[in-house]
C-alpha cells in the first residue's frame, strides 16, 4: 500500500508542477500584453484559456481529498498532501490574476495616451514573476530557505503598487480625461501585487512542509 500510496503522490505532484507551468505561461503572455509586444488576440487567447485551468484545479482538489479519505495520512504525509492542496489554489490564483491583466491590457491598449506617459510596468512584473519561480522552485527542490528569502522581497513589490496608486490618483486629478486608462493601470497593478502576495503564500507553504512551522501573518521572518 506504501508503494501506491507514494506513485499517487507522486503523479499527483506531477500534475501540480504541469499547471504551474500552465500559470507561468498564462502570466509570461499577459505580461507581453501590457507591454505591447504581444497581439490583442493573443491577450484574448489567454483569457478564454483561464477555464481549463479552472477544471485541472478542481481535479486536483479532488485527487487529494480522495488521496486523505482512502490512505488517512498523518505526520509528513498528510503535510505534504495539505500544502499540494493549497499550492494547488495558489496556482490558479496566479492564472486568475493574469486573465484579468491581460483583460485590463487590452482596454489600455485603446486609450489615447503617448508612449512615453504610459506606466512603465516591467520592473514590478519582472520581480513578482521572479519571486513566483523562487517559490516553486522552493517547492520543488524542497528549500525552505529559499522560500524564507522569498519571503522577504514582499515588501519591494507592495512599494511599488503603492507608487503606481499615487501615480494613478495624480493623473485623475490634473487630467481626468485619462481616468479609464488610470483605473486600469490601479487594476493591473493590484493584480501584479496579488502575483507577489501569492508567491509569498506558496513560501509559506513549504516552511509548513518542510518544517512543520506555520508562519502565516508573520510579517518577517528570519531568513
Amino acid at each position: 500500500m506504501r508503494d501506491r500510496f507514494n506513485f499517487e503522490i507522486e503523479s499527483l505532484k506531477q500534475r501540480l508542477l504541469d499547471l504551474a507551468t500552465s500559470a507561468d505561461r498564462a502570466l509570461v503572455r499577459a505580461i507581453r500584453a501590457v507591454d505591447g509586444s504581444a497581439p490583442a488576440a493573443d491577450a484574448r487567447a489567454l483569457i478564454a484559456s483561464d477555464s481549463a485551468i479552472d477544471a485541472e484545479e478542481v481535479a486536483i482538489e479532488e485527487e487529494c481529498l480522495k488521496l486523505m479519505a482512502l490512505y488517512q495520512p498523518v505526520a509528513g504525509d498528510l503535510r505534504l498532501i495539505v500544502t499540494i492542496l493549497k499550492v494547488n489554489g495558489e496556482v490558479e490564483r496566479v492564472a486568475d490574476m493574469a486573465s484579468n491583466i491581460a483583460a485590463r491590457a487590452l482596454d489600455m491598449a485603446e486609450a489615447h495616451v503617448p508612449p512615453e506617459a504610459r506606466f512603465d510596468f516591467a520592473p514590478m512584473l519582472e520581480r513578482a514573476h521572479r519571486m513566483l519561480r523562487g517559490a516553486l522552485d522552493a517547492f520543488v527542490c524542497h528549500r525552505s530557505d529559499l522560500a524564507r528569502k522569498i519571503i522577504l522581497e514582499d515588501d519591494a513589490v507592495d512599494a511599488l503598487n503603492a507608487a503606481h496608486y499615487a501615480n494613478a490618483r495624480d493623473r485623475l486629478l490634473k487630467d481626468p480625461a485619462q481616468a479609464a486608462y488610470a483605473l486600469d493601470c490601479v487594476t493591473v497593478s493590484h493584480c501584479i501585487e496579488r502575483i507577489a502576495d501569492i508567491a509569498t503564500n506558496i513560501c509559506e507553504d513549504v516552511v509548513y512542509l518542510e518544517e512543520g512551522q506555520i508562519v502565516r501573518h508573520q510579517k518577517r521572518i528570519e531568513a
